[in-house]
């Protein structure tokens, strides 16, 4: 597997990972958005058969970069759950419980609709709107959250929810779709962490840098 990809922005160190998240060092924080848990049951519950696996192995993705970093804290931009209790999600608190040193934190995302009391009695902290960490502004996504306080109108913003992607040209008139963190000016979107998603393609302007995730590798687009 690739070594994480060391990413400089202001000044801070973002090692971007091909398991679809970021270690930012100066914070011993691990960032990671739209892990989407329980979407499997959602659609197996409806009676759509969907293989175990898929959750299963974004579990084990998600304990292997717990130890790969060994975060200080665990900062989830928005859609932790993708919508209803579920045996998953039961699962997920079970495994959570092995890590109660790490303080995990989430910016409340479209899909985050339990009642509040019952992140706190999962030990999550809620964030109803972002997260500030200078030089960083943590949110869902913009079009959710509405307008930015003036106070943090500055910093650089970072979000999910599109779950964005990239169309690479492989051969001829082959192309390939793969997730991808998108950096521009003032904005960066994170790939969502489930492998249980979509992608949207996302069109980079001249000076924004896009890092495609491929194979467990980490490949810069722009």
């Amino acid at each position: 597997m690739q070594a994480p990809y060391l990413l400089q922005l202001f000044n801070q160190h973002l090692w971007l990972s091909s398991e679809k998240c970021i270690f930012w060092e100066e914070e011993a924080a691990l960032i990671l958005s739209d892990m989407h848990i329980g979407k499997t049951g959602h659609f197996k519950q409806n009676g759509i058969p969907m293989p175990e696996a898929l959750f299963k192995e974004d579990m084990n993705r998600l304990l292997y970069c717990i130890s790969e970093f060994n975060p200080k804290a665990l900062l989830i931009v928005g859609d932790l759950l993708h919508k209803k209790n579920n045996e998953e999600v039961a699962h997920f608190l079970k495994r959570k419980s092995e890590f109660t040193h790490i303080p995990f934190h989430l910016v409340k995302g479209n899909h985050d609709v339990l009642p509040k009391h019952w992140y706190t009695d999962a030990g999550i902290v809620l964030h109803p709107e972002w997260i500030y960490k200078a030089p960083f502004l943590f949110l869902h996504d913009i079009t959710i959250t509405g307008t930015i306080p003036e106070k943090h109108s500055d910093a650089y913003t970072i979000t999910g929810h599109i779950h964005p992607g990239v169309r690479l040209k492989i051969s001829g008139k082959q192309h390939i779709h793969l997730p991808c963190f998108y950096f521009g000016k003032q904005h960066a979107i994170l790939p969502a962490f489930s492998n249980f998603t979509g992608i949207a393609v996302v069109k980079p302007g001249k000076k924004d840098k896009v890092f495609a995730i491929a194979k467990h590798q980490i490949i810069p687009v722009t």
